[in-house]
């Protein structure tokens, strides 16, 4: 035990070194090796390859450790060769179906008729898998039987976990905010550090013990571990609403996808795409959705990696783009210079810089600016009427006086909107940093530019955190880990599943600068009239997506003028990059896989954590027959769950990647706390897990809450209320260390009450 406590020490001292180390010190990281910037590089694909290294060693080591490495048993392996022949077809059946349908474009087979093949096609692929593992035994349709081979629970997981942020928003990320972002927004690679790097907590500290103990969900830890009923209902309701908030930001991804390729309205493409989540995760459980993430890894993992390494043979002549991109850092870097001193680009910032001056002038007095507004706009829809003008400008004119603000709060609430959205649009390059740079400001310039480096590096470090903490607390990433036959099986599904992540992680940064390098190098520049049809056919889905607008007047397209949104990039490669429909469509149809694999798991969690934890509470009933009431009531609250969701979903609360990363702050502050000290200290009590799980949680919620910009306008609240200049979104950071420092002290103070066998002593 000792042995293998020093081992996890060394490793997490590694992992420390390799993410937080190199993110701290990354502005002196300074050296160019064969043009990349070396902390650049460390931070988009070192760290990931020694995290991978750390992972792999350890499950090696402790496997080799604890005997449990190669247990021969002939029918399992001929039940993993069948599987490896049953997938092989499906790979090679998947890659026929592409290529014919690529044929049947040059053919001349319509786009639309392609998009709805492959979407139809691929949704009927998992609804077949669905209705086959359909099941009411509770072991399969909690855990998959735990039967799951560790290499395809690795494909599973990767599944699970790359979600619509993942797919569709962390290149849309990178290529917003570069390296480290702004002050207040961290930079892209900020995902690929902390969503990687999760994994060695969840190898080290959580998948092997929670293995071992035979559990269904995560809650069941909780009852097992501390008793009594307030640590599994606190944990139930955790569970429920981290999961929902992740699976919101899924649905949103599921309708954007949709919608797209069908070209039916954002609701009614929620709706159909639910279809497709609720027909594997209602009929199958764990079982059921475990053979359906296998497949929809390779339509995901192939989506991504095809246009990335087409646009890289494009640009470069050479398609391992993960590995070539770094040759096109200094060239955007050149463009970022050519731009920061165009004059024409200079004209668009003025102009947003006089607009968000406007917006401020009427934030002084709202009710008379709105009042003066109003009067004009009827004065002019008056004049237009008696001059007998085009009946266009007078239908303008009347939407414009519609969309007015009802009331001075309304208006209030959206100028202040306008004028910050103007403000960051007449910074340089529209408010977007330099790509590669390292943290904004300047630790050696002025005091204002020390200030701004240390909030940038701040915020960085504090997302990272919550991202790594979180992943190692999110149920249903960790209920995956159930679904394998051994503790050892369990770790090599860590280093599989982390593996297999690491494939689309590489090369998210590579999409980013390549789509960059396309845009500003042969999209800016050209004229409005002669910009291509997917800026207008995706502006008609969402025009938060992408909007462009002549600001300066000079008909042609400027950078400044050209606005994406983090969800639209990864969409929209295909046709960035000129390449046939048909990658178009698997890109649809790879964010669709994306959205719908990880969905399907958190309404699983969200059903069980509500059925199996609040409801009966992990009892097993009467037997046989209470276990099929409690797998059908876990399928019933499932179905509410999915409609609720959906139903929030169709009001777009906000981006795909702040709803997910919101998430892991909620996660990482209910769960990971005290599941760690329960799992390595025995003097955890129960009456410290239901102090530092409300606590933890209680304060991340209140952060988070106190934040948002209408419950601080509904409440009269002025200035800032972040607490050292961190943003709302990292709030597990003090949530995390209130739980721990709850914990503890209570254990320590009010030593009586259960403790339990911490899990590390019972494997």
């Amino acid at each position: 035990m000792a042995g293998g406590l020093r081992l996890q020490g060394w490793l997490l001292a590694l992992w420390f070194a390799a993410s937080f180390g190199v993110v701290f010190f990354a502005h002196d990281l300074r050296g160019i090796v064969d043009g990349w910037p070396v902390a650049y590089w460390f931070a988009a694909q070192g760290s990931v390859f020694i995290f991978i290294a750390i992972v792999a060693l350890f499950a090696w080591l402790a496997n080799r450790r604890d005997g449990q490495s190669a247990a021969a048993d002939p029918a399992y392996s001929a039940y993993k060769r069948r599987l490896h022949r049953r997938f092989g077809v499906y790979v090679l059946g998947l890659l026929l179906f592409l290529l014919a349908l690529a044929l049947a474009e040059q053919w001349g087979l319509k786009k639309g008729w392609v998009g709805a093949i492959f979407l139809f096609a691929t949704v009927c692929l998992y609804a077949v898998i669905g209705v086959h593992g359909r099941t009411s035994d509770a072991a399969e349709y909690y855990v998959a039987g735990r039967n799951i081979p560790a290499v395809y629970n690795g494909m599973a997981t990767a599944a699970d976990w790359m979600s619509a942020a993942s797919f569709i928003s962390m290149a849309g990320g990178l290529y917003l905010q570069g390296f480290s972002g702004t002050p207040g927004q961290p930079g892209g690679l900020v995902y690929v550090l902390g969503w990687t790097g999760g994994f060695c907590l969840v190898a080290l500290l959580v998948a092997p013990y929670l293995r071992k103990l035979e559990l269904y969900t995560v809650p069941d830890y909780f009852q097992q571990r501390f008793g009594g009923r307030w640590p599994r209902m606190i944990a139930a309701f955790s569970a429920v609403l981290c999961s929902f908030t992740y699976v919101v930001a899924q649905i949103y991804g599921v309708g954007l996808i949709t919608s797209r390729l069908t070209g039916v309205q954002f609701e009614i493409g929620i709706l159909l795409g639910l279809g497709g989540v609720l027909v594997c995760s209602f009929l199958g459980g764990m079982r059921a959705v475990t053979w359906t993430q296998v497949t929809q890894y390779v339509v995901l993992i192939l989506a991504f990696l095809i246009p990335v390494s087409w646009l890289a043979y494009k640009q470069m002549g050479n398609p391992l783009a993960p590995f070539v991109y770094g040759q096109q850092l200094p060239k955007i870097a050149s463009l970022e210079q050519q731009l920061l001193k165009s004059p024409a680009e200079r004209q668009v910032t003025d102009e947003f810089a006089r607009r968000a001056h406007d917006y401020e002038l009427k934030l002084q007095d709202v009710e008379a600016a709105l009042a003066t507004e109003r009067k004009d706009l009827k004065d002019r829809i008056h004049r237009l009427n008696e001059h007998h003008a085009d009946e266009v400008a007078i239908v303008a004119a009347r939407r414009e006086l519609a969309a007015l603000p009802r009331d001075a709060a309304t208006a209030r609430e959206y100028w202040t909107r306008a004028m910050q959205d103007n403000l960051e649009r007449a910074r340089p390059l529209g408010g977007m940093p330099l790509h590669a740079k390292a943290f904004a400001g300047d630790p050696d310039g002025s005091p204002a530019a020390r200030e701004e480096f240390e909030l940038s590096r701040t915020n960085f470090l504090a997302l990272m955190f919550c991202l790594m903490v979180g992943t190692a607390g999110l149920p249903h990433l960790l209920t995956r880990f159930y679904t394998t036959r051994t503790v050892a099986e369990a770790r090599t599904s860590v280093v599989w599943s982390l593996f297999f992540i690491a494939l689309l992680y590489l090369a998210a940064p590579a999409l980013a600068v390549l789509v960059k390098y396309e845009i500003m190098s042969h999209l800016v520049g050209q004229s409005f009239d002669s910009l291509p049809a997917w800026i207008a056919q995706w502006a008609k889905v969402d025009p938060a997506l992408i909007s462009v607008s002549d600001v300066n007047g000079d008909n042609i397209l400027q950078f400044s003028e050209l606005r994406l949104g983090a969800d639209i990039v990864m969409l929209a490669t295909p046709e960035i990059g000129g390449l046939p429909y048909v990658v178009s469509a698997l890109v649809a149809a790879g964010g669709l896989a994306a959205a719908l694999s990880t969905a399907d798991g958190l309404l699983l969690t969200i059903g069980n954590a509500l059925a199996h934890d609040l409801f009966f509470r992990g009892a097993s009933g009467s037997g046989q027959a209470g276990a099929v009431r409690r797998v059908m009531l876990s399928k019933f609250v499932l179905l509410v769950a999915a409609l609720v969701a959906a139903y929030v979903a169709a009001q777009r609360p906000a981006d795909i990647l702040y709803l997910v990363s919101a998430s892991f702050s909620l996660a990482g502050a209910a769960f990971v706390p005290v599941m760690v000290l329960g799992i390595l200290w025995k003097g955890t009590t129960s009456r410290a897990a239901v102090s530092g799980m409300s606590a933890g949680l209680g304060l991340t919620i209140y952060y988070m809450a106190v934040n948002a910009a209408s419950v601080r306008s509904e409440l009269g609240l002025v200035g800032s209320g972040l607490w050292f200049g961190i943003q709302p979104v990292s709030a597990g950071v003090f949530g995390i260390l209130a739980g721990l420092l709850v914990t503890l002290a209570v254990s320590l103070l009010w030593p009586g009450g259960r403790s339990g066998t911490p899990a590390s002593d019972r494997i």
